[in-house]
């Protein structure tokens, strides 16, 4: 078995989900392998003793550093939903975006809508009703799909 063998296995085992490896070769080669927080190869021949080991130390993020990306993150979405009005559903029912089937929906992204104007319907206890826009803008978003249950509170639309 030659370094080539040898590296390419190390960098398999490193990319598998394997944590230990031990391997041995009718002609008395050992390979043993454990995956920690470093890559270890310990390779027997008769007669002699080779070690390697080759640091597989992952990235360490500290609770704060994720807290602090996590806020970023937060912060960064606020601002983006703060420039957005969002329709809610009034009920618990299901979502379609026409009147029929095989009409055209209400609204679609980028639709002019004024204060009023009927963006779907909710049906609820075979009660078809009329979800209507409060805010005049934009549809930015559709949040739901066609024939979706929805529950009381839910986005259906976000308006700009």
């Amino acid at each position: 078995m030659d370094y080539k063998d040898i590296k390419k296995l190390m960098d398999d085992m490193g990319d598998s989900k394997i944590d230990a490896l031990e391997i041995e070769f009718p002609e008395g080669i050992k390979i043993k392998m454990k995956k920690n927080t470093e890559k270890e190869v310990v390779i027997t021949a008769p007669g002699n003793v080779i070690e390697a080991s080759a640091p597989m130390t992952p990235p360490v993020v500290t609770k704060e550093q994720q807290t602090a990306v996590v806020k970023k993150d937060e912060e960064e979405k606020d601002k983006e939903d703060e420039n957005l009005k969002i329709v809610k559903s009034p009920m618990v029912g299901t979502f379609y975006a026409s009147s029929s089937p095989d009409k055209e929906p209400f609204v679609k992204v980028g639709d002019k809508v004024q204060k009023g104007q009927v963006l779907c319907i909710v049906e609820a206890m075979k009660l078809m009703n009329e979800i209507e826009s409060e805010f005049d803008g934009e549809i930015v978003e559709v949040c739901v799909n066609n024939e979706d249950i929805v529950e009381y509170g839910t986005p259906l639309f976000k308006i700009k």
